[in-house]
């Protein structure tokens, strides 16, 4: 593939206009006319590294960008219900902002920049909230089901003398992110797209010798040199031989730093982010180019379950049910090419597949890597099985989601050893995975 320049415009009021149509749409169908009242969000804050005076790359929080795309930090924003109405609340920032940071812009840019009605100062978000005559304030409450990390109560100086409402937002602004606009997707698509030719760049640069770090800096490269895709969704996995059965190897205590050998196979695991959108796109290889016939099996049997399982993906279909159908074709490869003996059936009923996919299926992705909206009230609940635990939802696949297939068979000794009460000619410290992106539509899942 050419690596020329890849570019994704965004206008912010095609791509937000329709997100905060559709937020108050949910909101007017869950509260009675008396009960709508103003959504209020607090922007994220540059963050210090630890104690000192180095500051952490700054990076928008996901439900505040998700509604007004705003890039700077010390925002809020709110919205009312009843009519529709944008508005951002901006910080008063010191005349040394000018010396070390850039102009000072004021409201009338923002609100031209954001497409919002109307921008005013931080300070002033009491008494303009007090104004609008709204019956109460619509504020976030409630646990990330993936971090188990509570949101925090909002809390501004006048705020005690407004009605604050807890209990509608969460669900219904989640439930909105789970369901993708035409915006969303295109930019979806967009994202997958560069991810997809750094993957390749990968493939066609990764040798016996190269160094795991050096596939890592090519990622990062290629995407923001041709993508414009300044971070990364997560930390990259640049897995090669037995490193590859580490689930989250490339982390800050094995950073991608071994030395790949003639005759590994490679498991790389990396996204990029595209306003603050992003990709999540597993590959796996031999670095020579040649499969051995024992990785030629494996590969085969992920193969099967991957293709498998986004063939079958609609709308109505349980994910957990298409979990099962990959345990069920990565354990059927498994028998065909000896490494299991007995019936498929009763292996998934005594949850073997488990000892060799722990980890869940897919996942929801959008703004975050394991974006919002995989479980609550009245959706499935976690299975407590091993592998179905894993599973970041249970739910039902509904037109307009966005799910990873990312089925995976790993030798890792500390799940297998417990396992076996005989010796088996398994090779322990290796794996495969692969992973694709479907939006659900009407007709089925496309990649």
């Amino acid at each position: 593939m050419s690596p020329a320049l890849l570019y994704c415009r965004i206008d912010r009021e095609q791509f937000h206009g329709p997100i905060r149509q559709r937020v108050c749409e949910r909101m007017r169908a869950a509260l009675p006319a008396e009960k709508q009242g103003i959504i209020l969000l607090k922007g994220g804050d540059v963050e210090s590294v630890y104690s000192t005076d180095g500051e952490q790359l700054f990076r928008q929080e996901a439900y505040f960008h998700y509604m007004f795309g705003v890039n700077e930090d010390g925002f809020w924003g709110a919205l009312d219900v009843r009519n529709g109405r944008g508005y951002l609340f901006m910080p008063r920032l010191p005349e040394s902002y000018g010396v070390w940071m850039g102009v000072i812009q004021g409201p009338q840019y923002y609100k031209a920049k954001y497409a919002v009605d109307q921008v005013c100062y931080v300070d002033d978000l009491a008494s303009v909230l007090s104004a609008a005559a709204a019956p109460c304030i619509h504020v976030l409450a409630g646990k990330n089901t993936d971090s188990g990390i509570e949101i925090p109560p909002l809390s501004f100086p006048g705020s005690d003398s407004l009605n604050i409402e807890t209990d509608t937002l969460f669900r219904e602004l989640n439930e909105a992110r789970v369901h993708k606009t035409a915006g969303e997707i295109a930019l979806m698509r967009y994202v997958n797209n560069v991810g997809s030719r750094a993957h390749v760049a990968m493939m066609q640069a990764a040798c016996p010798g190269a160094m795991e770090y050096q596939m890592e800096s090519l990622f990062r490269h290629y995407t923001y040199t041709h993508g414009g895709c300044r971070n990364q969704g997560y930390t990259c996995i640049a897995a090669s031989g037995p490193n590859g059965a580490v689930l989250h190897y490339g982390h800050g205590g094995a950073p991608n730093d071994r030395q790949m050998s003639d005759g590994d196979l490679l498991l790389f695991d990396m996204g990029c982010e595209y306003y603050r959108y992003g990709s999540d796109i597993t590959c796996s290889w031999p670095v020579n180019g040649r499969f051995t016939k024992d990785q030629a099996l494996i590969y085969t049997a992920v193969l099967d379950a991957h293709s498998s399982v986004i063939a079958a993906m609609k709308p109505g279909v349980s994910w957990p049910d298409m979990h099962t159908l990959a345990y069920r074709r990565i354990l059927s490869g498994l028998k065909m090419g000896g490494l299991l003996q007995g019936d498929v059936d009763g292996m998934i009923a005594a949850d073997i597949g488990g000892l060799f996919m722990p980890h869940g299926l897919g996942h929801l992705i959008g703004i975050d890597t394991h974006d919002v909206g995989g479980y609550g009230v009245g959706f499935p609940p976690r299975i407590q099985r091993p592998g179905y635990k894993s599973l970041r939802t249970a739910r039902v696949l509904e037109e307009g989601m966005i799910i990873t297939v990312e089925p995976g068979c790993y030798f890792n000794p500390v799940l297998l050893l417990p396992a076996l009460e005989v010796t088996h000619s398994c090779q322990y410290g290796s794996s495969l995975g692969l992973r694709s992106r479907c939006l659900i539509s009407t007709i089925g899942a496309f990649g």
